[in-house]
């Protein structure tokens, strides 16, 4: 057993119900792996039968459109879980491309081995149906948000999400296409669009960073 997923475990609220012995039998149970940047843990449509909890980098949820196109669904840090829908049910395949973002390391459960420990443990059961259900009401949201907002006010949206309202400028580190699969489109429109806010007045576009000239005018379309 490896010392570093148990302060995960402790640390993670849908474990809070397991006693410092239960912690130690889950873990037991947990299969280590490392990714590489870029590297798919899953695509959609597999029928992928495991839990994990992250112990370093980030995981990312995608979907792909018919058109080629990525929506980033969730993104996932360390000490945060995540299944396929196959870890419940061995007939539903997953609906989203799991990918490492950075380098990562990661602990799985399968559904084979971790199945008589969850239903001998009804409150741990429990408290991923919770988490379940707020994964559901926050993807709501995004569809709510593509349904209903304009592109234009959803990078509004993520410009002032991504960069702290106490700074003037901020580093670039999501490419165009990253900026796009968070909000529902192409890499072509939020360049325009980029262009569009600094030709506003609203922000200035440097190589390595923004520079918020008017925030004022992003939160009128936020």
């Amino acid at each position: 057993m490896n010392a570093e997923i148990l302060p995960l475990l402790r640390a993670n609220d849908v474990f809070k119900s397991l006693s410092e012995v239960e912690i130690s039998e889950f873990s037991g149970l947990a299969i280590a792996r490392k990714y590489q940047k870029g590297e798919f843990i899953c695509l959609s449509g597999d029928l992928w039968s495991y839990l994990f909890i992250i112990a370093h980098g980030t995981i990312e949820a995608q979907k792909e459109s018919t058109e080629g196109r990525s929506l980033l669904i969730a993104s996932f840090s360390p000490g945060e879980i995540f299944w396929g829908p196959a870890f419940f049910d061995e007939q539903i395949p997953v609906p989203v491309t799991l990918v490492s973002r950075t380098a990562s390391r990661i602990y799985l459960w399968s559904r084979a081995a971790s199945q008589p420990f969850l239903l001998k443990h009804g409150a741990l059961t429990w408290e991923i149906a919770r988490l379940m259900t707020y994964r559901m009401l926050h993807v709501s949201e995004i569809v709510e948000s593509l349904a209903f907002q304009p592109v234009a006010q959803r990078l509004a949206r993520l410009l002032l999400e991504q960069f702290p309202a106490d700074k003037t400028s901020a580093e670039r580190h999501l490419t165009l296409d990253e900026m796009a699969a968070r909000i529902g489109t192409t890499r072509e429109m939020v360049c325009r669009l980029l262009y569009r806010f600094a030709s506003q007045g609203a922000i200035q576009i440097n190589r390595t960073e923004f520079v918020f000239k008017d925030r004022q005018l992003l939160e009128n379309l936020k």
